[in-house]
Parts: structure tokens; sequence; C-alpha cells
């Protein structure tokens, strides 16, 4: 007879220090896992009892769950067993995972809900509207990992590329996120490597080199003298100019700057991406755009721009959603500036860390580029950098055809 317990699987220590809890079949001295897609911190787990402890605070719920999931487990063991005593624990286990639906999207819905307890809302929000896509294309709710092979890859890339028209680079995001929950799913033993669709032979995930294509100073120069535009284009500009005279800040960054954030002529702020701590002296053209807004500064913890106001910096996936609203907002007016300037390059807030690189191309030490762009490696300094570093094999090129 095949023993089942729920346990907490130590193997799997997640970044917030929680662990997932497994139900445990043993028969014939070998066992199997199957994954509930619950984590718990090891002080908040009765190990003794298989229960959660009180001292957390949806102690109730969860052991309800895990009661019911015990229960259905012994069921389908007791039933497997009826049917075939010699029955392996391997065949419980495949019978137990299938009656409770652990495909492709229940281990997806687990990556999604870690991802959320991670705090990374953006990555969620994007990762989510990719799982949707791919369940558009397939037509269904559910897929088997059996079903999941190189030919429905092939297939599904084809449909990204030729249908939505999607670029290289998306597909191998979409591809990369496949990959990430198939591992899962053979991590917490849902499936196993014997079907894995990707690697050598199989499916490859080619992730192409990214364009980045900056603005020159002449570009720079129009968009700093334009005239009659819009309040709401001028203030879309101010944006994308005040983090491009400092080294290119992240638009989440700036979105969130406060008043109380500068002083002594100097800004510090903490990036939003590795919480590393920044101070850059504040450029005269920064400072004058920071007075066209400093009129409706009433105290010092207001924001400098005002498109964060009202919104509650605790809440961090609404914030999230927020700046991604705001972005798409600033992108849209950014573009009918450019087109007005007959600026040929895409305006939008992520180029402006571009045209700085472009324009500090290979004047400016590698190390001190490395500061201003507040990388924690000189290699990420270098491997970006050069996407704007010509000076070398323009002058290469002109000795071999200069004649």
């Amino acid at each position: 007879m095949a023993s089942i317990k729920i346990l907490l699987w130590k193997h799997d220590k997640k970044k917030n220090n929680t662990f997932p809890l497994a139900i445990r079949i043993t028969k014939n001295r070998k066992t199997r896992y199957v994954f509930t897609g619950e984590y718990i911190k090891e002080k908040d787990w009765n190990e003794k009892e298989g229960l959660v402890k009180k001292s957390h605070p949806n102690s109730a719920r969860l052991n309800n769950f895990l009661q019911k999931k015990l229960s259905e487990a012994h069921s389908i063991a007791l039933d497997v067993e009826t049917t075939d005593k010699s029955k392996t624990v391997k065949s419980i286990k495949k019978k137990i995972v299938n009656d409770n639906n652990a495909d492709f999207f229940s281990i997806a819905d687990m990556y999604l809900k870690n991802l959320e307890e991670r705090k990374k809302f953006n990555q969620s929000n994007n990762d989510n509207g990719r799982l949707e896509i791919f369940k558009i294309y397939l037509g269904k709710e559910q897929l088997d990992f059996m079903d999941l092979d190189v030919t429905l890859l092939d297939k599904f890339k084809t449909y990204l590329i030729y249908k939505l028209k999607r670029s290289e680079r998306t597909v191998a995001n979409y591809m990369i996120l496949i990959r990430t929950i198939y591992n899962m799913a053979i991590a917490q033993g849902v499936t196993d490597k014997n079907n894995y669709p990707f690697g050598r032979g199989k499916y490859q995930i080619k992730i192409p080199e990214s364009e980045k294509i900056g603005l020159n100073r002449e570009e720079i120069q129009l968009l700093e003298n334009v005239d009659n535009i819009t309040p709401a284009q001028q203030h879309a500009l101010n944006v994308w100019l005040f983090s491009f005279y400092f080294a290119g800040i992240r638009v989440g960054d700036v979105l969130k700057l406060k008043w109380s954030d500068f002083k002594d002529n100097r800004l510090y702020y903490r990036m939003g991406k590795n919480k590393k701590l920044v101070s850059l002296k504040v450029p005269q053209k920064a400072q004058a755009i920071m007075n066209i807004y400093i009129k409706d500064k009433k105290k010092k913890t207001d924001f400098v721009f005002p498109n964060l106001k009202g919104v509650n910096l605790k809440d961090e996936k609404a914030l999230g959603i927020r700046i991604k609203t705001i972005t798409r907002n600033l992108n849209r007016r950014l573009a009918i500036v450019a087109e007005q300037l007959e600026i040929d390059k895409k305006l939008s807030m992520h180029i402006a860390r571009h045209s700085f690189g472009n324009i500090a191309g290979d004047t400016i030490p590698i190390q001190m580029l490395q500061k201003l762009y507040r990388h924690s490696s000189i290699t990420t300094t270098i491997n970006y950098q050069q996407n704007f570093m010509h000076k070398e094999t323009d002058d290469a090129l002109d000795k071999v055809i200069g004649f």
C-alpha cells in the first residue's frame, strides 16, 4: 500500500525564503513528489503534524486546501492499487498529476504567482500576456507536456512572425518563457526530461543581436528648440530630455523622483532595477526643466513630474501598471514630435539612454560610463557601449577603400 504525506520541500528555497509544499508518495521504497503550488516559510510549517502553523496568516485556508489535496491523493492511490496492486509509485503519481490537471498552463499559473510574490509585477504582466497569446494560438486552455514538442514550437514561431508580425527578439522572449515553465515542471516532478523539446538537435532559442540606435547631437538640439507643439507633447519631451541629461535614467525612476531627492544641486536616488544608490550633479539643462515644474511644488515629498500624483507607491503592482500606461502615452506623444521634426528614428523613452550612449561614443572612458550608467559590472558597460563605438571600425574601413 502506498504511503502518502504532505511535506515541506527544502530543496528549492525561493528568494523570499519560502519553500514549496509537496505530496510525497512512497511505495516499495520508491518515492515520487507532486507539488501543490503553495509556498510557505519553514517557521510556519509543523513537520510532525504535516500542517501549516497558526503563525501563518492564512493557516486555516491553507490547511483546508492541503487536507483536500491529501484526501484526493489517498483516494486516487487506493483506486489505482485496487485495480492493479502491481502498479508502481510512478503510475500512482501520474494518475494524481493528471487528475489535478497539472498541465503546462497550471504550472504557468504557479510561475506567474511566484513572480507576483517576488513583486516582479511588470514581468508578470508581460508574461501573462504572452501566455494568453499562446492559448489563443492553441485554441484551448490546457496543454499536456507530452504535446509540447518541437513541431508545435516551430508552428507557434511561424504564427508569431507571419500572423502577428512579431520580431525575432520577441519570438525569443516567448520561447524563453515556455522553456522556463517547462523547466519548472521538471523541477517539480510534473514531467520529465525525456520529451524536453529544447536544446541541441531540438528547438534552439536564438537571441538576435539587439539594434540600439540613439539620436545624435543635431537631433537632440532639434528637440531642445522645438516650438508649436501641444502642452502634453512638451511635457513628454521634458521627461525625455530630463532622462537624457542624467545619462538615461529609466522612465520608471524619472517618474518617481521627488523634490526631496535633490540636495545641494545633486540628485540622490535609488534605482528601481537593482536598488543601487546613485548620486549625480544636476546639469543646468535639467535644472531649467525643474524650474518649469517647481511652481506646482507644495511640499518636498511631491513628485517633480506630476504623472504619479495620487498613486500609492507602496502598491507595487498598481504602480507598475500605472507607469506602463504613462510610458505608453509619453511614447505616443514623442512619436508625434519626432514626425513633426522629421526625425526618422523611433523616439521613445527607452532611447534616451541609447542617445546618451551614442553621443558618448568612444570619447568617454569606459570606467566613467559604468558610473554614469549605474552598471554593477564593467562587462555590462562594455557590451552596451560597443553598440555606439564606431571610430576604430570606421577608420579601418577608410584605410582599406580610401584610395
